[in-house]
């Protein structure tokens, strides 16, 4: 697998890794994803899609909590991503998260795997 570092970030409770996987960017979020986090995560991500990354796979293995505000992050990176030919692939969600986009149907809107390795084939 082909993986070179491309930036990391922590802010108490989160810590983002971002790295290049062949033609796709991977964002590995790590922790709690809330209103005092969001920003760590949406730099990234609007990053990612400003440099033209076609695809951002978001590893979601490590993430712990995930509430509203970190949910939006996702979706307003999403829009950004589709409005420049791109697109947010989520991977690898937990149980915790998981619940989150099944209450919100926001799973519906993304396309979701359920390993990171699957994602990347894809």
């Amino acid at each position: 697998m082909d993986r070179e570092m491309v930036g990391n970030a922590s802010r108490g409770r989160l810590q983002v890794e971002v790295r290049r996987h062949g033609v796709s960017s991977v964002v590995s979020p790590t922790g709690e994803l809330d209103h005092h986090t969001a920003e760590l995560l949406r730099e990234p991500l609007e990053g990612c899609v400003r440099e033209g990354d076609a695809r951002v796979v978001v590893d979601c293995s490590g993430l712990d909590f995930c509430d509203s505000t970190g949910l939006n992050v996702l979706l307003g990176a999403r829009l950004k991503a589709e409005a420049a030919g791109g697109a947010i692939h989520l991977a690898a969600m937990t149980p915790v998260v998981a619940r989150v986009f099944e209450i919100t149907g926001a799973g519906a809107v993304f396309t979701v795997h359920d390993t990171l390795d699957s994602a990347l084939a894809d």
